[in-house]
């Protein structure tokens, strides 16, 4: 389990989040959703090293506190990221990104076997593996960052914004794949993501984030049905009955 405590971050004299706390289970697929300028964003970041915390910050990976480790050495640990904007090596051929996904230790042993499971996983990747990313369409760049993280042998899978710039066909393929990754691969995974009504249909879990605090967590089942996140998220207009 990933087990998050007391994460706060200030960026200068703003405070981007409060204290907050989650859970995520491998094999499950946790969303965090929030409007813009929550602080979904920095939550990932600070997960991931990229961004400091506040002291009393605990964030433990198999029982193994990592709040303090260095962004490299969390990867080492079991924890991928990818960024919002995909952050790949445009210069470089499919190829070549995914083979720098495995560059970590823990990745080394079965490369070969990883590499054949992200090319089930994304089909097209197969075809593409000589081209240079840059070249690709939107969809198929967010393809390549996902598969370069699943490269790393991840326990916990980070993932903010996949489907921004996606059209509504490719968000569906993308959410089914993440659907597969958690339940084939045993991956947990933590989704933020604007899509609220897409997400919560593949999750298993959601917390709600508002102004940097956690303020609603429940299963996803209970919040699609939830009028203040109809309300907030899903843009319906609740009709009190």
């Amino acid at each position: 389990m990933l087990e998050i405590q007391n994460v706060s971050v200030r960026y200068g004299w703003h405070q981007a989040l409060f204290d907050v706390a989650a859970n995520v289970r491998r094999g499950r697929i946790t969303v965090l959703l929030g409007t813009n300028g929550a602080g979904k964003s920095t939550f990932l970041k600070a997960l991931g090293g990229l961004v400091p915390t506040e002291p009393g910050a605990s964030v433990r990976l198999g029982g193994v506190e990592i709040a303090r480790m260095p962004a490299h050495r969390r990867v080492e640990a079991g924890l991928a990221l990818v960024p919002e904007g995909r952050g790949i090596f445009g210069k470089l051929s499919v190829a070549e990104n995914l083979h720098l996904g495995g560059f970590a230790h823990r990745a080394r042993t079965d490369e070969k076997a990883r590499l054949e499971h992200v090319l089930e996983l994304f089909p097209r990747l197969r075809e593409r593996l000589p081209q240079i990313a840059r070249t690709m369409s939107g969809g198929e760049q967010q393809m390549v960052a996902m598969g370069r993280a699943m490269m790393s042998r991840p326990d916990f899978l980070m993932l903010d914004e996949p489907s921004l710039g996606l059209s509504p066909l490719l968000s569906k393929d993308m959410f089914r794949s993440l659907r597969r990754i958690a339940t084939e691969a045993d991956i947990g995974i933590l989704l933020v993501e604007q899509n609220a009504r897409l997400s919560l249909e593949i999750a298993d879990f959601g917390y709600l984030l508002e102004n940097g605090h956690i303020v609603g967590q429940g299963p996803a089942d209970e919040l699609r049905t939830s009028p203040d996140v109809l309300r907030a998220y899903l843009g319906e207009d609740v009709v009190p009955g």
